[in-house]
């Protein structure tokens, strides 16, 4: 189809990038600071930060996410000038939405702005976080539940390369291993999304 622009460049123009996107993709990342490159490792996926669009119709698309210190709104060129290297990834629902469904996706990520960032990535947190944002606006809008919960268990000891050492200091000593947590690589490698996009994006 036309509208499957999966590019096999490496590169693009945000602007061009601007003009593809709807609301409701998720918007993949790879942000610097140390304690988000763990998450990439403990994740083995390049993408540790997500957020979702919500605005296509002002002078560039808007980008809804949970970052520190609270979730807010951010436009396309300065979300991903804070990508390592440019580096983007797109990602968009299988079903298609709807005029009502694209309307809800807007209220359940405004109603979320304002929230303070969980740096424990608790499931169950009055907190938000990146991956849990995206994926709580998109069931809440269209009923589709991207990404896996899974137990701090079973994502750190998934690869044996994990950096234990990290997360015991990040959790004062102790790793929460029952808690319930959503990463953005399982987001990206849901089967309730298709690939749209992939490589880096210039201003």
């Amino acid at each position: 189809m036309a509208d499957e622009w999966n590019y096999r460049a490496d590169a693009t123009h945000v602007s061009d990038l601007a003009a593809r996107l709807r609301i409701g993709d998720l918007v993949f990342i790879q942000v610097r600071p140390k304690p988000f490159q763990q998450v990439s490792l403990a994740t083995g996926s390049w993408t540790n930060h997500v957020g979702v669009v919500i605005d296509v119709s002002a002078g560039e698309p808007l980008i809804a996410e949970s970052t520190f210190p609270f979730s807010r709104q951010t436009a396309l060129t300065r979300f991903v000038n804070r990508s390592r290297c440019g580096r983007i990834a797109v990602a968009r629902l299988c079903s298609s939405l709807d005029a009502t469904q694209e309307a809800q996706v807007q209220r359940s990520a405004r109603r979320r702005f304002g929230v303070l960032y969980d740096t424990g990535f608790n499931l169950q947190s009055p907190r938000q976080f990146c991956s849990r944002f995206a994926r709580e606006v998109l069931a809440e809008s269209t009923g589709n539940q991207v990404g896996e919960v899974e137990t701090f268990t079973q994502l750190l000891l998934r690869r044996p390369e994990t950096n234990l050492s990290f997360w015991k200091w990040w959790y004062f000593g102790r790793i929460p291993w029952e808690r319930q947590t959503v990463s953005p690589a399982s987001l990206l490698e849901s089967p309730l999304v298709r690939l749209v996009f992939d490589g880096k994006a210039a201003a």
